[in-house]
């Protein structure tokens, strides 16, 4: 392949291959090529930046479901996803400008933000009951399953503090996602569960290291205990490592685990 000035890379891997994946992108393209991370998670952009010098981050808002090769299901009857975008660590470029252009034309819901890391922050928190998805299964509307995800937003809200990470607040971000995210089954089928659910469930790998992971992280940076964050980090990678399946605990018992 000749890769050429106009060339931008988005890079969709799990975080867990984001290294692997830039040491061989610029090895092939050079550190010059734009790479855009549509990833969860907050490190990748930092990961990224050590080998390019144009790095973006993307927040990728887009309930579909993989659960076999070649196969991916977008279950938005409105918009497919909301994919806003930005430079790392901040402001914005012609490349934000075009890709949010591309992807309003091909049916997603798409703006240049020149602080889409506070962005990113804000699906982290929204990513920290992946984990309690996958272990109990797709219903987290039961009273065990609420306090455990709320074990883990309280620790990470108490890091980000220590830490000075300024969020998007949650009403602004349901305010974003306003009607363009609106669920529907899929030929008779609903979707399964969220992507560490939908990871689980191929035996695939997790990437909750970078999710309950980057708590811990910061916790321990700041000294701020996350030992909720910590165990669930540790319990998914049992799961993934033994092959488990999602659903093999009860939302009692997890909650019971991590309040220890």
């Amino acid at each position: 392949m000749t890769w050429t000035p106009d060339d931008v890379v988005v890079l969709a891997v799990k975080s867990q291959d984001t290294e692997r994946a830039a040491r061989a992108l610029v090895a092939a393209a050079g550190p010059g090529v734009p790479v855009v991370a549509a990833q969860n998670g907050v490190a990748n952009e930092r990961t990224l930046a050590r080998w390019f010098g144009r790095v973006h981050g993307l927040c990728v808002m887009m309930p579909t479901q993989h659960l076999e090769p070649g196969v991916v299901i977008a279950h938005s009857a409105a918009a497919t996803g909301i994919l806003d975008l930005g430079r790392f660590p901040s402001g914005t470029d012609d490349v934000d400008d075009a890709l949010a252009s591309a992807f309003r034309d091909s049916r997603c819901e798409s703006v240049a933000r020149p602080d889409i890391m506070r962005w990113k922050y804000r699906k982290l928190l929204n990513n920290l009951g992946n984990a309690v998805q996958a272990l109990c299964g797709t219903d987290l509307d039961s009273e065990d399953a609420l306090a455990a995800l709320h074990l883990l937003t309280a620790e990470a809200e108490r890091a980000f503090a220590a830490a000075g990470i300024d969020p998007v607040g949650e009403a602004e971000d349901d305010a974003r996602r306003g009607d363009h995210l609106r669920l529907e089954p899929v030929a008779g089928a609903v979707r399964g569960g969220g992507s560490t659910w939908q990871s689980l469930a191929r035996g695939s790998g997790v990437e909750t290291d970078h999710l309950n992971g980057e708590i811990a992280l910061l916790g321990r940076l700041h000294g701020v205990p996350t030992p909720a964050n910590a165990r669930i980090q540790a319990l998914m990678t049992e799961a993934s490592t033994q092959g488990a399946r999602p659903g093999a605990w009860t939302a009692a018992a997890l909650l019971a685990e991590l309040r220890g």
